[in-house]
């Protein structure tokens, strides 16, 4: 019980900063953010996770929910790490955009990967163990 509290603190004190970095932006900034991601959103991530959804449905009903929190987590992670790839050209200065942000952006969809695997080969071992039990 008392976690639960400590991480919903912790959890107000993130929304917190994240609203006081985003008042120091530029409104305009802020704004074409917000529309951008709203049309990533509805125009790109949702209808292919529902196509990729109701294709996996159809041939294996067991593989549609971790592939599509897979498909929905990865996309959200291009959605947040999308402006710094597409940023334009070679800094002279490293410290503009200190890290590899495409390298970092497929570990972290493939880790994405291995824990929907995970999770699908989980669900099959118990599946398993269940049969041969009853």
């Amino acid at each position: 019980m008392v976690a639960r509290y400590v991480v919903g603190a912790c959890g107000v004190a993130l929304m917190g900063l994240g609203v006081s970095l985003v008042w120091a932006q530029a409104p305009w900034d802020v704004a074409v953010w917000l529309v951008g991601a709203v049309v990533l959103h509805d125009g790109l991530i949702a209808p292919l996770v529902l196509l990729v959804g109701l294709g996996v449905a159809a041939t294996r009903p067991g593989l549609r929910g971790p592939l599509r929190a897979a498909l929905v987590t990865g996309g959200c992670l291009t959605a947040i790490a999308l402006p710094d790839i597409l940023r334009p050209g070679p800094f002279t200065n490293a410290t503009v955009v200190p890290l590899d942000y495409v390298r970092n952006w497929l570990v972290l969809l493939g880790v994405v990967g291995v824990g929907a695997a995970l999770v699908v080969v989980g669900k099959r071992l118990r599946a398993g163990r269940a049969r041969r039990r009853g």
